[in-house]
């Protein structure tokens, strides 16, 4: 496994502050030390999506503040037309209930369950059937997951749990990239940026194991 230092993920996410890469070097490397992602190729394949999933590491809660139109671009089938959407326009709690109810195990609308079980970490956990999945591993409680989620530690820990659950690592020895693309998004939005991060990640973190093993 490549240890993860500040210069080094700071040229893999170009455009990330360096305070916010400083506070994730400790939790990412372990996150990759417990969930075994200690190859060049899993390494590389986690950063990539991570990287996308996060804006770089600046996001760990999802943004649901949509203007009506983008209600209607991106859940065209919860705001079927403009009088719907713009009811909920620019009013996130509200998008996020009506979005994500009755399914995942959420509840109704009126639950505000699509709202408390919205998506959390580096790579989101979204419902209440993730949260409670994750609860039951760590130990926790549903209120102590998404205080844990919010931290830095927790944002990356849950990305690692969620790649693991997903057999990822699997996948990345094999260079399947496509593949993870899909099991970690549904599909391939953002594939460009996800090949970038990748190639990047590769040619850096390959850098950084040449001058560790100079170095011993």
């Amino acid at each position: 496994m490549v240890k993860l230092t500040k210069p080094t993920l700071q040229k893999i996410f170009l455009h990330t502050p360096s305070s916010i890469i400083d506070r994730y070097v400790h939790p990412l490397n372990t996150t990759m030390e417990t969930y075994s992602i200690n190859t060049l190729l899993r390494q590389s394949a986690f950063l990539a999506q991570v990287g996308h999933e996060s804006g770089g590491l600046i996001y760990k809660e999802e943004n649901l503040n949509y203007s009506a139109e983008a209600l209607q671009s991106v859940f065209p089938k919860y705001f079927p037309n403009s009088k719907i959407a713009s009811a909920y326009a620019r009013q996130p709690k509200k998008i996020a209930n009506r979005v994500y109810a009755n399914r995942m195990g959420n509840g109704d609308e009126q639950s505000g369950e699509g709202w408390k079980y919205r998506g959390y970490g580096l790579i989101q956990i979204t419902g209440k059937d993730g949260f409670l999945s994750f609860a039951k591993e760590f130990a926790m409680t549903l209120d102590e997951v998404i205080d844990y989620l919010r931290s830095d530690l927790g944002a990356a820990m849950s990305a690692g749990w969620f790649w693991n659950k997903k057999k990822l690592n699997e996948l990345a020895d094999k260079e399947l990239f496509k593949q993870i693309c899909k099991r970690v998004n549904g599909g391939l939005n953002g594939y460009e940026d996800r090949k970038k991060l990748y190639a990047r990640a590769k040619r850096e973190l390959g850098k950084a194991k040449e001058l560790e093993r100079v170095l011993e």
